[in-house]
Parts: C-alpha cells; structure tokens; sequence
C-alpha cells in the first residue's frame, strides 16, 4: 500500500530547506563509494554522517516541534527523494520524536521499512520507532506477532529487533518464540539479526540465552548461535 503525504506547513518549509542545504554539500565521489557499499540500494549524496547532522541541525533551527501529521510528512516526503541522505535524516528526525507519536504511526513505520529496504534504515526504524511504539502500547505486540511471518524479510527483521534495548522489560517468550518461528529462514539478514537480539539479551539475561541456545541449537544457524554466544 502507498501512502501519501499529508499537508504540512512543517514539512514545507523542513523539505525545502533540507534539499537546499544537503545538496550544497554533495561529493559526488564519496557518494558513488557509499552507494557501492550499500550494494546499489539507492544514491547518494555523499554527505558524511558528521557533517550531515549538523547541517540538520542548521535545517530544524528555530523551526516548532512536530506534530503526528508533521512527523508522518516529513518522513513518506524523504523516502519520495531518490538519496539516501534525505532517509537518513527522516529516521533522525522520527528518532527525536517518537514519544510524540501514537500507535497509528505503526503502518507508516511499516512502509518506511518496505520501501527502499535494507539494514542501514531498517534497524534503526525496528529499535527505535516500532520499538518506541510497543513500549508505549503493548497492545502493538499483537502486530509484531503478525510482522515475525511477514513474506518481507525486513518486516519480520523488525520483529526480532523492536525490543532490542528493552533489557529487563523484555518479554522473552516473545523474544525466544520469535527466534524459532524465523530459525530456519534461508537470508543472511534474519539469521544475524536472530543472534543479534539474542546477544543484545544476553547481557541482562546470560543464563537465559545459554538455556535457550542450547535447547535450540539443532534448530538455529550456525550465525545465529556464534552471534548469539559472541559475548559469553
């Protein structure tokens, strides 16, 4: 499904600062680097991260504090330009505001993961924006319970990974149920991310994950286990 941005007078004045801004720092031998690194998923720019940021800052000076309809704007405007600097500075800017985003931000969140997929937005968007969302209303597991076996390996990369920094407040059933629905998926970007989440648990729970792993070890990668164990 398309979704099309909404007005905003926000996003006005943000879009047309940021193309100005962005493009007078283009390097466009840096750009094809980034651009060959990211295996051709989109141009570049060729702003270093660095210098991206405070030319952002420069953009969103002075400017009010978003609403949902501002932040919804923003982002679906960046992902309809063609480099990747301006997606980038979208999952910044949602990052910044995600508490004052409502549970309805959830299928724009599913779009942005869809379109123009891979791990560079993606894992931001899983960690911090359905992340954020779920910790907020737990209701939205119940979505994550649906993406894990989502067709789109990014869709269901962001439920293993939305409660990545959870710590303590992780709901391991969730978690470990995850990793064994996907333990079998073929891509390289599941079975990393499998370990990834478990790793990350492992540093609030070390037993649990030991458990875990060793009753499923028939069941996981070999990348999912090293991954998992790295830390142990």
């Amino acid at each position: 499904m398309t979704l099309a941005p909404p007005p905003s007078a926000l996003a006005d004045t943000v879009l047309e600062r940021l193309v100005v801004s962005y493009a007078t720092a283009a390097d466009p031998v840096r750009a094809a680097r980034s651009a060959a690194y990211l295996k051709g998923v989109a141009p570049f720019l060729g702003i270093p991260a660095p210098q991206r940021r405070a030319l952002s800052r420069q953009v969103l000076d002075s400017l009010p504090r978003p609403d949902e309809t501002d932040c919804v704007a923003i982002a679906l405007r960046c992902w309809e330009l063609p480099e990747r600097e301006y997606q980038y500075f979208a999952v910044d800017y949602l990052r910044r505001h995600v508490r004052r985003l409502s549970s309805g931000f959830l299928p724009v969140v599913r779009h942005l993961v869809s379109t123009i997929s891979w791990w560079d937005t993606v894992d931001a968007l899983a960690v911090h924006l359905a992340g954020g969302l779920v910790t907020a209303d737990r209701a939205l597991a119940a979505e994550m319970d649906d993406w894990i076996e989502d067709d789109d390996l990014w869709i269901a990369r962001t439920a293993l990974l939305h409660q990545l920094t959870y710590k303590e407040a992780t709901d391991t059933e969730r978690l470990f149920g995850y990793c064994l629905r996907q333990s079998g998926h073929p891509d390289f970007f599941i079975r990393k991310a499998i370990g990834w989440c478990l790793r990350e648990y492992a540093k609030t729970d070390p037993a649990a994950v030991q458990d875990f792993v060793a009753g499923a070890r028939d069941r996981l990668s070999p990348l999912s286990v090293r991954e998992a164990l790295k830390n142990l």
